[in-house]
């Protein structure tokens, strides 16, 4: 572990933002939801939907409890849901690490912030509306812009262009890797390691 990292309070839940249902599951703007079932996947938690309005469950992850959370409420309301399961935990914003989609990040792009705006991404807005502050880390996934002049909202709700499935489907997979590291080192080194890669 880095001299950094012995600094750094780690990484205590991983919430990855989507809408549920069948019929969201492909799509760019479920993208949180996906690389968060590879990360369930890999560290096995128990994930229930009772008392709160998320799946979520606990896991040992890489030596610590780690709270894995997928807000049920739809994405402009996730705040609801992901404000209401860290407050009950006691866990402060800032050892949460949001995981979602990102228009101004071309895809296979993804990068960490520590805190930052919700460049206009209503699932970020909302949980900064109901948690009151800007100050928790996310791992942004790159999904682009629209190719053909469909709007915004019609193109985050589809699933990816033909041509990009593949490398929508690698992204995913390196999204993950960088979610691991992130538990494994910490947030500033993952930072330093992965945003260099563009």
């Amino acid at each position: 572990m880095s001299d950094v990292c012995r600094n750094e309070e780690p990484i205590l839940a991983l919430v990855g933002l989507g809408n549920p249902g069948k019929e969201y599951e492909l799509t760019r703007h479920n993208v949180g939801f996906q690389v968060l079932d590879r990360l369930i996947a890999h560290y096995s938690p128990a994930m229930m939907e009772r008392k709160f309005r998320a799946s979520w469950g606990f896991a040992v992850a890489e030596g610590r409890k780690v709270l894995f959370v997928k807000p049920l409420t739809f994405m402009n309301r996730s705040g609801e849901a992901a404000a209401e399961i860290i407050k009950y935990f006691g866990i402060p914003p800032g050892r949460m690490l949001v995981i979602h989609d990102d228009l101004d990040l071309p895809l296979f792009r993804i990068r960490i912030a520590q805190r930052g705006g919700s460049g206009g991404h209503k699932g970020i807005q909302s949980i900064m509306d109901h948690i009151g502050s800007p100050d928790f880390p996310r791992l942004k996934v790159g999904i682009g812009r629209p190719k053909h002049g469909e709007p915004v909202e019609t193109f985050v709700l589809q699933p990816p262009y033909p041509e990009d499935r593949e490398d929508f489907g690698k992204m995913t997979v390196q999204a993950e890797e960088t979610a691991r590291a992130i538990l494994t080192t910490c947030l500033s080194d993952a930072m330093n390691k992965f945003n260099r890669r563009d």
